[in-house]
């Protein structure tokens, strides 16, 4: 069989012949893959940068959409410890979900992992939401703050703000209001922001720091920081942590447990079918090294063996 391989960090992988995987354990079921998503926690686990990155050689992919080898049932899978880009995959059971029918592989592949960093901040990072609350997404535009919108609705938000650079991308999303971000950071007029109970942020850096000073809410806020697409590093005065009724937190791996996902993912993917449809382009694995650096736009790389 094969699969696709990071020999260096930082390199693109490479398409490899593999052994046959072993037998699975009575803990683990094999996968026949249909696709599997290049996500933005794929490439930064592939860089090496990840704090879940492990050792070389490295498998990319950290989930799938796949059939059971046995009996053929559509299933979606996550793993932090597996690499998916392979043509079959042994995967433990407790990380094994059946898909509702109707739902679309290709679909489900590029959008689930986007989709889990909003539910996941919502379902465990979040505390005491009120009814029909606002949410602010930062980022909007990208694959995951796309997703985001219909994530925020399906949960009971009235008002979906979004900020991003794009004003003509975000006039299609179905949004209540939109903040323009300036190429110049400290140059984003916020003003028009107003009271907001969440804000999910996949932009973080120079650009959040302009927010998070700028904050005029009424209303307590709860701040989680889920992506960087602008930086790694905030510089924040604390005076800014003083007079505002600000909660900051953070979303990922290690923020909440892999057993917190497996106990709500349930419920994202009863969702899954209903969320519009995503761009994403479709590439095989077998092209994996000349398509993964190649440009996307603002959907998401899905790969097919």
């Amino acid at each position: 069989m094969h699969s696709a391989q990071i020999q260096e960090w930082g390199r693109s992988p490479k398409y490899i012949e593999v052994n046959d995987l072993p037998t699975p354990t009575s803990e683990e079921v094999r996968i026949q893959v249909i696709a599997t998503g290049i996500h933005n926690v794929v490439r930064s686990r592939a860089s090496g940068q990840h704090y879940t990155s492990g050792s070389l050689p490295h498998v990319p992919g950290v989930d799938g959409v796949g059939k059971i080898e046995k009996d053929g049932q559509l299933v979606y899978w996550f793993s932090m410890g597996h690499g998916t880009m392979a043509d079959f995959v042994n995967i433990p059971k407790r990380n094994v979900r059946n898909l509702p029918q109707g739902t679309n592989p290709v679909q489900a592949a590029g959008i689930i992992n986007p989709a889990l960093s909003s539910w996941m901040a919502f379902k465990t990072r979040v505390n005491d939401l009120p009814s029909d609350f606002t949410v602010l997404i930062v980022g909007a535009t990208s694959a995951s703050g796309r997703v985001a919108i219909s994530i925020a609705r399906s949960l009971g938000a009235k008002r979906v703000i979004g900020a991003a650079r794009n004003k003509s991308a975000m006039a299609t999303l179905g949004l209540d209001d939109t903040i323009v971000l300036a190429e110049k950071p400290e140059e984003t007029d916020w003003t028009s922001l107003g009271d907001v109970d969440i804000i999910l942020d996949y932009v973080y850096g120079p650009a959040t720091a302009h927010l998070l000073a700028s904050l005029k809410s009424a209303r307590p806020t709860q701040y989680v920081h889920i992506g960087a697409l602008s930086g790694q590093d905030l510089s924040l005065p604390g005076a800014v942590l003083r007079s505002k009724n600000l909660t900051i937190r953070g979303s990922g791996p290690g923020a909440w447990a892999m057993s917190e996902m497996a106990q709500s993912i349930d419920e994202l993917l009863a969702l899954v079918k209903d969320i519009p449809e995503q761009q994403v382009k479709l590439a095989k694995l077998k092209d994996i090294e000349s398509v993964w650096d190649a440009p996307v736009g603002s959907g998401r790389l899905v790969i097919e063996p």
